[in-house]
């Protein structure tokens, strides 16, 4: 079963404390609601201390139109995923590559982001090309069983799961809905790079600790779900659609759709020893731990990467795949899981091995 070999990130350049988040929104906000105090709490609450950014908190403080939005988008996304595929190639020795999925759902580019990177860094022009589009927080666990499936009917082959989310580059200056402000106080920039092989790529001889296989995936949609979360697109650009059911949804809807995944692999949740989850938001997690009833110390990689980075949709799972990728010992079982829009999951069953 292919491996996930290795995970590099780029982390943009401005670091945002919460705090001075908090008061940027209130300075936008408070003429909308007179219970602006109030709300302001979600900064406090969802324990978030810090989150990046492509640009600086000012930039913020006034409106840009969707062509400027998007083409900063460019700019940046191959910037730094420029700099987060170099890493990862580094991690090789600079091997071959052959293909590459680039998962990003905060901006527009055809060509493609990885058409780009693959100009400036001079990669072989016969590189497959994937681009994944859409799939929100989701699409970091999609990309990395997308990419599970090309190195199982390619065992020899190395492939790169390349996730660019910016973010901050849709934020509505003009929108003064709670949607917003909620978005305002947890969304974040992140660029992570996963390497994945397959059974027979030389690579895996020069492990030397054990690295999680991925055994099996799944992804699921929920029926009728289209209005949970997603973008709404305007004139103005991507307009956050983020509903206060989430939590609730994963409470209720999670357990038996992760147990009929497991059940089929023979594994059950009390298998389960490393969690890695794409912390959509502290109320996401504290649902995980409920539905699930995994212990808060399984929690502690998704909190740790979300306290530091805020949600950076698709590209927050690699974030922990990153901290957790030698944390299993020989032989114990992991899950992987992001919720995205649809409503959807993604699920990967992973064993660590030598």
């Amino acid at each position: 079963m292919p491996v996930i070999y290795s995970v590099e990130t780029a982390i943009p350049p401005h670091r945002i404390d919460q705090e001075d988040a908090s008061v940027f929104a209130k300075q936008l906000f408070q003429e909308s609601f007179k219970d602006i105090d109030r709300l302001l709490t979600v900064f406090q609450n969802g324990e978030i201390n810090s989150r990046y950014f492509v640009k600086d908190l000012e930039w913020f403080g006034s409106a840009h139109s969707f062509e400027e939005k998007n083409e900063e988008y460019i700019k940046f996304a191959v910037q730094y995923g420029k700099e987060a595929v170099r890493k990862a190639l580094e991690t090789i020795g600079g091997g071959p590559v052959e293909a590459i999925f680039t998962i990003s759902t905060s901006g527009i580019a055809t060509p493609s982001i990885e058409a780009r990177i693959m100009n400036e860094l001079g990669l072989d022009p016969h590189i497959k090309r994937i681009p994944i589009w859409g799939l929100g927080c989701a699409g970091g666990a999609s990309g990395l069983a997308r990419a599970h499936e090309y190195c199982r009917a390619f065992p020899s082959s190395t492939v790169l799961v390349l996730a660019v989310e910016l973010c901050s580059l849709t934020f509505q200056h003009g929108d003064r809905s709670k949607s917003n402000l909620i978005g305002t106080s947890l969304f974040a920039d992140g660029i992570g790079c996963a390497v994945l092989c397959g059974d027979d790529s030389p690579l895996l001889q020069k492990r030397d600790k054990p690295l999680p296989r991925v055994i099996s995936t799944r992804s699921t949609l929920l029926r009728d779900s289209l209005d949970v979360m997603g973008w709404e697109v305007r004139n103005e650009g991507l307009y956050v659609v983020f509903s206060k059911s989430i939590p609730n949804l994963v409470e209720t809807w999670l357990r038996p759709n992760v147990e009929e995944f497991l059940r089929k692999e023979g594994v059950g949740l009390a298998d389960i020893r490393q969690f890695v989850a794409h912390p959509g938001g502290k109320k996401v997690l504290d649902a995980y731990e409920k539905s699930l009833g995994f212990p808060k110390t399984m929690m502690a990689p998704s909190l740790a990467v979300l306290q530091e980075y805020g949600n950076m949709s698709s590209a927050t799972i690699l974030y922990v795949m990153k901290e957790m990728l030698h944390a299993g010992k020989e032989g114990e079982h992991g899950l992987a899981m992001a919720l995205g829009p649809g409503f959807s999951s993604e699920l990967l069953l992973l064993r660590w091995e030598g």
